[in-house]
């Protein structure tokens, strides 16, 4: 039998392995320690590839539904289909059509990514209009066309360059 200490409680609560409901049952007032099988608690849930689980989805049954499963255990001939539904419904909570059924969560998922998009739009045009500075006056389109008149006055690279292209005699660019 193995002692709670010996199982690195910290280590296995950290990893999942054992929840704090477990750690707290794990001693009881008697001072008697429980073993690991006596912590490993399963929990239902429905899922795909594991078509039965553990543990059956309604655990604590009332007056009603334990006449049912007692009703069970006799000829299922004698069940109508509300009871043969009820009894499915202890077991588990979801049908496989009802696990494989589309859900509505691509919304969000849309909403969130255009929401995000907008506010990072927001937050670009902000930095353009406040943080940014001006945009210096040698990218302005005057500037740009003085800078290309002076180049060609100055017959910049003549051979391959800018100066190559221009047509001096018509004062054009050469086709």
């Amino acid at each position: 039998m193995l002692s709670l200490p010996a199982l690195r409680v910290g280590t296995l609560a950290r990893r999942g392995v054992l929840g704090a409901a477990s750690l707290r049952a794990a001693h009881d007032h008697g001072g008697h320690v429980a073993t690991q099988a006596d912590m490993s608690v399963s929990q239902y849930y429905d899922n795909r590839s594991i078509p039965l689980p553990d543990v059956p989805y309604q655990q604590e049954l009332g007056a009603e539904q334990k006449a049912l499963k007692e009703k069970e255990k006799g000829s299922w001939k004698q069940l109508s289909n509300e009871e043969k539904v009820a009894l499915y419904r202890l077991k588990f909570d979801q049908t496989f059509a009802e696990m494989n059924r589309p859900s509505n969560e691509w919304k969000t998922v849309l909403g969130g990514i255009f929401f995000f998009f907008s506010l990072t739009g927001l937050i670009v045009w902000w930095e353009q209009v406040y943080v940014f500075p001006q945009k210096p006056r040698t990218l302005t389109e005057e500037w740009k066309a003085q800078q290309l008149k002076r180049m060609l006055d100055m017959r910049m690279n003549p051979i391959q360059g800018l100066s190559a292209q221009w047509d001096y005699d018509k004062n054009e660019w050469k086709k």
